[in-house]
Order: C-alpha cells, then structure tokens, then sequence
C-alpha cells in the first residue's frame, strides 16, 4: 500500500500556550501600546539595530488585514519600529483568501516579491522555496547568530521541501468547538468535557433539534473544510493525520469515506441548518451568535468575532455585554474511533520569511533582519498569540484581569489538549479538494457517492505529485 507522510511542519505533540501578561486584545488597546513602548530588538542583537536603522524602505505583504483580529495590533507594533528605527514599512497586506494566495505565489515568479513576508508555511510555500527566492533561518543564523533566539527551535515550523526553517512564527492557530450554552440549557444538555464521543454528540444534537433549535452551525456549501477536517481526523490519529491516502480502498482511504459518510449522516438527520447548502459562513455564524444554533466548529480567530457580537459597538471592547458573552463556550470536538477529543487541529501555520531579493540588498538586509527580530520579540508575540500559541521559550504568566470569560475559556480548553496536529487540508491543495469541498453539496444530498468523491479528488492530487 503506497501512501503518502508528508514531513510534519506544525507540532504534533502538546503545544505550549502562550499566555500573555499584558493587556490589548485584538483591538491593540493601551496593553499592546505599553508593550511596544517597551518592546526593544535585543534578540536581535545590537550590531543589528545599529545597522539596520536610518532611511531604508522595506516593502512588507502580511495577513493582517481585513477582519483578522491583528490587524491593528500589526499596524501599531510595525510602526513603533519605523519611530524606533528610522526605516519605513510600505505596507500591502490584505486578507488571507486563496486570491492573496495566488498572488503572493505569482508575485515571486514575476520578480514582484516582496522585502519580507508574513505567509503560510505549508505547500503553499513550495514553489517559491523551490526556486531559491527565500533565506533560510539556518542562512541568516551564519550572519546574525542570534536571529529568533528567544524563540523555541523545535516549536518552529520546517518547510516540505527540504526540512529547514524558513519562516519565523508569531501566533498558531487552533480548531475546536463553540458552544452557545444558553440552548444546550433550553434542551437539557450537559456541557460536552474532554472525552466527548460521536454517540453522545448526535444524541445531543437530537435534543437540541427536539426542543426547537438548530444543532450545528455550518455552512456546507460554503465553507466545509472544518467538518471535512475532523470528520476525516476521527478516523486516524495524531501519528498518521498528516498521510495522505493513494486510494479510497487502502486503509487510510476508507478513513476519508467515512468521514465524508459521517457528515452526510448528520446532515440527514437535520442538524444543520435548513439551508446549509446555499447559505454563507457568516449567515451560519450569525445563527449561532443570535441564540439559533448551538454548535460551531471553528477556529481560534472566532474568539474574537463572538466577543465583538456581545459589544454594542463591535469596535469598542468596553461595550462588551459581559452577561451575554458568558452563554458562550468552547470545548472539544467529539471523537470517534481513532482519535481522543482532546486532540486538536492546530499549530503555528505562518510566519515571517525574508526574501532573497532583501538579502542581497545590503541596507535592506539588516532592516528586515530587525524588523522580524522586533515583531517576533517576547513582548510583541504575546500581544499577538493572546489566547493562542506560540514558539516562545519564555512564556509570560497569564493575567486574568486583561482577557475576556470566552478567552479565559479558550486558554483553559488548549491547556487541556493532549495534541496538536496540522490540518491535512492544507498539504491536500487546489484542485485536489473541489471533489469534496465544492461538492459537499452533492455528498451530503447523496447525489454524488462520498467514496467516488474521495478517489476522485485523491486522482487528482497523486498525478500532480
């Protein structure tokens, strides 16, 4: 049986948490204005600031922007470092869509990249690490031995190409399950704990569906990929998520069809929401915030945007109805076969790289090195991980006083994680998912059989690689 292990490039053991000592938020409050008073460049080492400062212009594209929940905390940090520094960022982020994608990628095979990068570090890096267009942390090492030393070198992500690092993390990511706990309460359901099992989730569910509301919030037509994730996750283990099957009949293969069966199963009996196939992700996530639904399966950046549903004023965190944000929960995705419900999706899936283009300049090589050292420093990470994770070896102690009930939650959930591994989603790219992403529709509606989907959709990925 031929199969696949793609090189691990986020933990699969316990990831630590990084919890943080100041206060900020994703709206960079005075928390996150104090610490970029005081964060400083001294990892970097002084040989780097000295260098680095004075006129040099740095052409920066990061995900921070849009609704991701940093993009003012980006915007303050990075401009600290301009007063601090002297150099000037010109700043092109935009959101972190399949079309940014396509032109970060497109970007570097026209001579377009740009100075530094704040990207994926998955496959979809391949193509520009193949071709020699980034510098490795073990390059850049040689000449600033210090470059991200405060930072955990196990805990940092390698690329799929040649097993080196490239692109130093910031905040990781993870997927678990919010919980509206004002239905579950309406329905007679106990709030699911760590070892949460399929059976008792869709009995649950049923409950929920009895007394009137809407079990899950999912949009399938729109945005499957966290159900297709965890569906397919219950089925392997922590060790073998990340292999990817040559067949729908290996042992692997049966895993994913069933996974995919899994989903069909719930959508038969109702638990998504009656439009599911046609509605939007933000139609569905509203109906879990408005009080209609009471799952949603997730990831950590919904923190935020269920926070901002409890304020009267979405930007203004001192709006926060602290009474409506308690209804609102996070626990564990309910297991089946393989896997505990403990074990997450996650990790530290971006960070930054500095392109070769920047290396070769002299003054922009030094600037960028400063740059990244500064962003990536013990006061600025915690700022940007808040109740996520991190690569830092020096985790400051959490204070309570600066984190909301729903983010207290969140810290207390991932700290009773047994592991993290990567989503298999993002080394099983482009076309090789439409089969069974764009055609969940017709999975579920049993127009287009799950087994057929799987094997086209492996067809697809195995003559391209």
């Amino acid at each position: 049986m031929k199969m696949k292990r793609v090189a691990a490039t986020i933990l699969s053991g316990a990831m630590a948490v990084s919890l943080a000592a100041c206060g900020g938020g994703d709206k960079a409050g005075e928390g996150a204005k104090s610490a970029a008073a005081d964060a400083n460049t001294e990892s970097a080492g002084e040989g780097i600031a000295e260098q680095a400062q004075g006129g040099v212009e740095l052409e920066v594209v990061t995900t921070f922007a849009g609704n991701d929940g940093n993009a003012q905390n980006y915007k303050t940090f990075y401009q600290q470092w301009e007063e601090k520094t002297g150099n000037k960022i010109e700043d092109m982020s935009a959101t972190a869509d399949d079309t940014f994608k396509v032109r970060v990628v497109t970007d570097f095979e026209t001579g377009s990249e740009p100075d530094v990068l704040f990207f994926f570090n998955g496959s979809d890096a391949n193509s520009f690490i193949e071709a020699g267009k980034v510098v490795s942390i073990e390059d850049i090492r040689a000449e600033f031995p210090d470059y991200a030393s405060n930072l955990d070198d196990g805990r940092i992500p390698v690329s799929l190409v040649d097993n080196k690092a490239y692109a130093v993390p910031v905040n990781g990511i993870w997927e678990a399950m919010f919980v509206n706990t004002e239905i579950l309460d309406a329905a007679g359901v106990t709030m699911p704990g760590a070892d949460y099992t399929w059976d008792q989730f869709t009995e649950d569910c049923q409950k929920i569906k009895d007394a009137g509301y809407t079990p899950i919030a999912a949009a399938l037509g729109d945005i499957p990929h966290y159900w297709w994730e965890f569906s397919i996750f219950n089925y392997n283990t922590p060790e073998n998520h990340l292999t990817i099957p040559e067949s729908a009949d290996d042992e692997m293969g049966k895993g994913w069809v069933a996974g995919m069966e899994d989903i069909k199963a719930l959508y038969e009996a109702g638990y998504f929401p009656e439009n599911t196939l046609s509605a939007k992700d933000d139609e569905t996530f509203a109906m879990f915030t408005e009080g209609k639904a009471a799952f949603l399966l997730d990831g950590s950046w919904k923190v935020n945007g269920i926070s901002d549903s409890c304020q009267s004023d979405p930007e203004d965190p001192s709006t926060l109805d602290a009474d409506k944000l308690a209804k609102f929960d996070v626990t564990y995705v309910p297991a089946k076969d393989g896997r505990k419900a403990t074990d997450l999706i996650g990790g530290l899936t971006s960070g930054y790289y500095i392109t070769k283009k920047a290396w070769d300049d002299p003054e922009k090589k030094a600037a960028a090195v400063d740059f990244i050292s500064y962003m990536t420093s013990d006061e600025v990470v915690p700022e940007f991980a808040q109740h996520g994770s991190s690569a830092l070896k020096n985790v400051p102690e959490v204070d309570e006083n600066v984190f909301n009930e729903l983010q207290m939650k969140s810290l207390k959930m991932v700290a009773g994680s047994t592991s993290f591994t990567g989503p298999v989603q993002d080394l099983f790219q482009g076309e090789s998912r439409v089969p069974t992403f764009d055609g969940m529709p017709e999975i579920v509606s049993g127009s287009v059989d799950a087994k057929d989907a799987v094997q086209e959709g492996l067809d697809i990925y195995w003559s391209s690689n």
